[in-house]
């Protein structure tokens, strides 16, 4: 070594190149392994190799490392304080995996494998290390210079295109380090790739790499300008643990790693939220991708490309300390929830990841992370907790459920056990606690999610000292225990233990009404015969009526509480009048008894009409009724109701399942109606909006796949089954003018009291709904209305006018056969019946000249054969022979052209004419054989048997004109074209 060359670089150069002299394989490894560190391990680490470099100088100085990075004119230097270089780094530096620190025996120092430098050649061709002790340089040119002068490289290095390994040639230098620092690499920089890489570089420097690097106390990074320090590591919560590796650890490392067997691991958890790097350090950065809550800093053993850990016993045994170091740091975190949050999740980045995550996760299952309601510590596989549960409940329970904890969906990884809130629930049915405890946990049950489901078996405290398992159908009370409590069987809160969560769970607030409307309640009243105290139970349910105050009719199944009648004895409310009420004055009396006076003195009128005691008519509503008789309920409070149910099937279309009806209104007092005072109950109704439209508004009824139909109300039906209008059921009666019923009913305005005549023109709407007819469209549209009709028209004691009667007729031929009884007596004039079987119905207009006795029913021959099949009568056609006595002693003529032309081509070309003609002993005018002869006597028969041969029976008439006066028959065609069908 001289002056000029402290570190003996010369020296260096030429053992180096007298060996690669010897042997060019030796030159072609060094070669290679630089350029696989430049190109490949440490292509981008030039700014953290550096910083490493300057920690470990301070760690050997024992001094805080202090490191200043200066990126101006295109050079990068990196000055730093600590031990100044020597000749041993210098050889180091110049020696590919030589490692001047192999005797640093771990504490602080970082760098292993003296391969770091050469990170520089990655953006430099001339880098420069200047100290207090000397300086030395490196440089492409020079070194490729010194190579092509060894004999045997020259070939060597043409194949390599130049490029030798730059590190192995140190030279000396002049150069000093930057004022106040020990030494200073400078590093011209190649390209402006190179310069745009340190730039990237230098704007990573921050708080990791202090972490990564303890014996760096302060980074000083100066950019275009720009100064920015990093120096505060405090922003981390840190862990570390160091030790020495076992000579089998070992066993598979190179031998440099072997003598230095110790070991570090550094955990940094953020405290201020900043990001956290996503790889392992060791101790620079790694491509080893991590992806958990802190950062970790450990000299696991690396892989040749220094990017990867290397697999082996060495990091198994680190995966375990470091799981350990972990603990610690999640144990100095005071928030248990924060704790928690450490937990690593299931998957991870990679095989370190993985392998750490599980370590960490067994290690935290057996660690005091919990706290137990006393604050004891507590490992999570001691622990329970609750799905759902929060703090302020565990509280409240912990003296229940040992070694219960908050809920977190971490505890199950670490091995802990987490149950279901309805398990919890269990767990408490047997517990003996105050009302006051159990308000407590509902306040803090209520402070989560109430999982409805779950508590549905809470425990209750009740008033009576019970505890019930379950809110729903319990009564909570705002302001005391409802009167009457016992007597009713009710389950009411304890006061201590209300609670709004409990309202949530199914607990009914306390008003009169709510309690009113309680099963229990409802339950008692229908069982009221057999309670032990009935005047109790009155009381008690009155005394709710009372408060609650519904209308009459609101609760009908109040009607079965037992009240004393006017002479004590007891019976159903709804079997119970109110002297002095409109009802009193209309229902059968001889049925019912008045309410007990005093009764009516103490509770008053109001509140007996609500509890059920018969006041005045009143409008129930029933929801959904299954059109099934069998399936109506029995207790229903509309009497009768299956009977109307069975009614209104026969007046819907046949489904698949059965209709239903969604809201039938009824009047159930109806039920109650003396005989004699149904016109004073209409006129009542008519009175009465609510009472009128649950008579007249029809129901709705929902056949199935969105169809629907309207039937009659049950009330109306109702009136219809059991009214009486003077005397006689509605059906039996006719409004005013009802068209096409004249003489088969009498109206019901002349037979009703004058004070209530005007109702038939007043309501009209009402009575056609409880059934006074209408119409005989209206009539014969009813199921069975067509058997009425025929009923009518069959009896005898009355007189029927031919219109009536032709209209009844026309309707009843339109029915179905099937639909339709034939009667036992027919009408065939206005005051002639005849019985059935002896009727015959006219089906050919020439059997009108012949004798019948009785008379025929002589309709129009367009439907009179629909009405012989629907009334199964005989036709006329069926009883006459249909020829003439004497048939020789016509002689045949010509129809005249004017008649043929008037009645088309059926009419036909010849007819006979008889100077007399008869049938059977009958004289007849005119006659048509079976075979479409027409045989005539007179002009008039002549007419009527053409027109009838030719189907043109209406255009007889105008025949007749023609026959007798044919000069006139184009006057007589032109007049008839003045008729709706000329002929």
């Amino acid at each position: 070594m001289t002056a000029g060359d402290p570190f003996g670089t010369a020296e260096l150069r030429a053992r180096v190149l007298a060996a690669w002299a010897a042997s060019p394989a030796r030159f072609r490894e060094d070669a290679n392994a630089e350029d696989d560190l430049v190109r490949g391990g440490y292509r981008d680490r030039v700014v953290v190799e550096l910083a490493q470099n300057a920690a470990d100088a301070a760690v050997r100085a024992g001094v805080p490392g202090r490191l200043l990075l200066t990126l101006r004119d295109e050079v990068l230097l990196a000055s730093n304080t600590g031990a100044p270089l020597d000749a041993a780094g210098v050889e180091s530096l110049s020696s590919l995996r030589a490692s001047s620190k192999r005797d640093d025996a771990g504490v602080g120092a970082v760098g292993r494998f003296g391969v770091g430098f050469a990170a520089v050649l990655a953006v430099s061709d001339a880098p420069e290390v200047a100290s207090t002790t000397g300086a030395v340089r490196w440089q492409v040119a020079a070194a490729a210079a010194a190579v092509a002068a060894v004999p045997g490289l020259a070939a060597e290095v043409t194949r390599r295109g130049g490029h030798v390994p730059v590190l192995r040639l140190p030279y000396p230098s002049d150069a000093a380090p930057l004022d106040g620092c020990t030494t200073t690499v400078r590093l011209p920089l190649r390209d402006p790739a190179a310069v745009e890489l340190v730039r990237r570089l230098l704007d990573e420097v921050d708080d990791a790499l202090l972490l990564a690097l303890p014996g760096l106390r302060e980074v000083v990074v100066e950019v275009g300008g720009e100064h920015r320090v990093v120096a505060d590591a405090g922003r981390w919560q840190v862990v570390r643990r160091d030790g020495a590796a076992s000579a089998d650890l070992l066993a598979d490392r190179p031998v440099e790693e072997r003598a230095r067997p110790h070991w570090s691991v550094t955990w940094a958890r953020p405290l201020s939220g900043q990001p956290v790097p996503p790889v392992l350090h060791a101790p620079t950065p790694t491509d080893e991708p991590l992806d958990l809550p802190a950062l970790l800093v450990a000299s696991f053993p690396l892989d040749p490309t220094r990017r990867h850990v290397a697999p082996g016993e060495l990091t198994d045994a680190l995966v375990v300390e470091a799981a350990a170091a972990y603990v610690e740091l999640a144990l100095g975190v005071d928030d248990i929830t924060a704790r928690l949050a450490m937990v690593p999740g299931p998957v991870a980045a990679g095989r370190l990841d993985g392998a750490l995550r599980a370590a960490v996760v067994r290690a935290l299952g057996d660690a005091p992370l919990l706290r137990s309601v006393s604050g004891e510590p507590l490992s999570p596989r001691e622990a329970v907790a609750v799905v759902g549960l929060g703090l302020s409940a565990v509280r409240v329970l912990g003296d229940v459920v040992a070694g219960l904890v908050p809920d977190h969906p971490v505890l199950e990884r670490l091995g802990g056990r987490r149950i279901a809130l309805a398990d919890v629930v269990d767990l408490l049915a047997d517990l003996d606690r105050p009302p006051s405890w159990w308000r407590g946990l509902y306040t803090a049950l209520a402070e989560g999610a109430v999982d409805t489901e779950a508590l549905g078996a809470l425990p209750v405290p009740l008033a009576d000292g019970r505890v019930v398992r379950g809110a729903r159908g319990a009564l909570q009370p705002d302001d005391g225990i409802p009167p009457g409590a016992p007597a009713l069987g009710l389950r009411v809160v304890h006061p201590d233990a209300a609670h709004a969560l409990l309202l949530r769970l199914g607990a009914a607030p306390v008003t009169p009404r709510s309690v009113l409307e309680r099963p229990e309640v409802r339950a008692a009243v229908a069982d009221a015969w057999h309670h032990p105290d009935p005047a109790e139970l009155a009381d008690a349910v009155l005394g709710l009526v009372r408060a609650a105050d519904p209308r009459p009719g609101d609760l009908p199944w109040l009607g079965a509480l037992v009240l004393p009648d006017q002479d004590g004895e007891p019976a159903r409310a709804d079997e119970l009048l109110l002297p002095g009420t409109a009802l009193a004055d209309l229902a059968d009396t001889t049925e019912l008894a008045a309410v007990h006076p005093e009764l009516v003195e103490r509770w008053g009128a109001r509140t007996l009409a609500a509890a059920g005691v018969l006041a005045d008519l009143t409008v129930v509503e029933v929801h959904d009724v299954l059109l099934d008789p069998a399936a109506v309920d029995e207790d229903s409070p509309l009497p009768g109701l299956a009977d109307w149910v069975a009614w209104c099937l026969t007046r819907v279309a046949p489904t698949d399942q059965p209709p239903v009806a969604r809201t039938v209104s009824g009047v159930p007092e109806l039920d109650v109606v003396d005989d004699d005072a149904w016109v004073a109950v209409l006129s009542h109704v008519a009175r009465r909006p609510e009472l009128r439209a649950a008579v007249v508004e029809p129901v709705v009824v929902d056949l199935g796949a969105g169809s629907r139909a309207l039937v009659p109300s049950y009330a109306a039906w109702f009136v219809r089954a059991h009214g009486y209008l003077a005397g006689r059921p509605p059906t039996q009666w006719t409004v005013r003018g009802a068209r096409g019923l004249a003489g088969l009913y009498d109206e019901l305005v002349d037979e009703l009291d004058s004070e209530l005549a005007d109702l038939a023109d007043v309501d009209p709407v009402l009575l056609a709904a409880i059934g006074v007819r209408t119409s005989l469209d209206a009539l014969v549209a009813e199921p069975g209305g067509g058997d009425e009709l025929l009923a009518r028209l069959g009896d005898s004691g009355r007189s029927v006018p031919d219109d009536t009667i032709r209209a009844a007729y026309r309707a009843v031929s339109r029915l179905d056969p099937d639909s339709v009884t034939p009667p036992a007596s027919v009408r065939v004039r206005p005051d002639l019946v005849v019985d059935h079987n002896r009727v015959v119905v006219l089906d050919a207009p020439h059997h009108l000249q012949l004798a019948w006795d009785p008379p025929p029913l002589v309709v129009p021959l367009e439907w009179g054969g629909d009405l012989a099949e629907v009334l199964d009568l005989t036709p006329s056609s069926e009883l006459v022979a249909g020829q003439v006595d004497d048939e020789a002693a016509g002689e045949a003529r010509p129809v005249p052209d004017a008649v043929r032309g008037v009645l088309g081509p059926r009419c036909p070309a010849t007819w006979c004419e008889h100077d007399a003609l008869s049938v059977g002993d009958r004289e007849v005018a005119w006659w048509l054989d079976h075979d479409g002869t027409v045989r005539a006597a007179t002009l008039d028969g002549l007419a009527r048997g053409l027109a009838w041969a030719a189907g043109r029976w209406d255009a007889r008439l105008l025949v007749a004109a023609l026959l007798a006066e044919p000069e006139r028959a184009d006057e007589l065609v032109a007049e008839s074209a003045l008729h709706e069908r000329p002929y």
